[in-house]
């Protein structure tokens, strides 16, 4: 579901905002995937996919903050000292686009997070006001699909993506 068709390929493989530039960089074709795989061999998963049927269509990147380059972004700034966990990547398999699987993921990425002792989750959406969002920019979510998972506007930020100014959003533990 992240991965390239070509193993070969240099593509995010979700690693981007995973790791800092130094690292993301050094990882080249077959790394990225090899890295990946260590990831999934953690107590911890690195996200949550999204089924129909058998057929994995969707995933979410989740994570605790303090493990990502987000720790310290200049551009997306912390509400309180809180050690959140972030969603940063909600990707839905084409076919599948249209059918609410993205508010799926991030909600359920935000339960995982939960279920691990989150005291409250983080996304970095575009706040793209139902103007359409390029694809390749699309990732990061829009603040329309975090609002239907029961996130809240918490903070504006210094950082775009696809043209969109970008917010902090987030969900409370329960």
């Amino acid at each position: 579901m992240v991965g390239p068709k070509k193993p070969t390929s240099n593509v995010c493989w979700c690693l981007s905002h995973r790791l800092d530039a130094r690292t993301n960089q050094s990882l080249v074709g077959v790394e990225r995937g090899e890295y990946v795989r260590e990831l999934l061999g953690r107590t911890v998963a690195p996200g949550v996919l999204a089924y129909d049927g058998d057929e994995v269509v969707g995933w979410a990147a989740v994570a605790p903050r303090a493990e990502l380059p987000f720790a310290r972004s200049r551009k997306i700034p912390h509400v309180d000292d809180l050690p959140v966990w972030s969603v940063w990547c909600v990707r839905v398999r084409p076919g599948h686009r249209g059918q609410g699987i993205s508010h799926l993921l991030v909600r359920g990425a935000a339960d995982y997070a939960f279920e691990q002792g989150a005291p409250a989750v983080e996304g970095y959406p575009v706040d793209n006001r139902g103007e359409k969002v390029d694809l390749t920019m699309a990732y990061v979510g829009t603040r329309a699909v975090f609002e239907a998972a029961g996130f809240t506007l918490a903070s504006p930020t210094d950082a775009v993506s696809g043209g969109f100014p970008r917010v902090v959003m987030r969900l409370p533990a329960r």
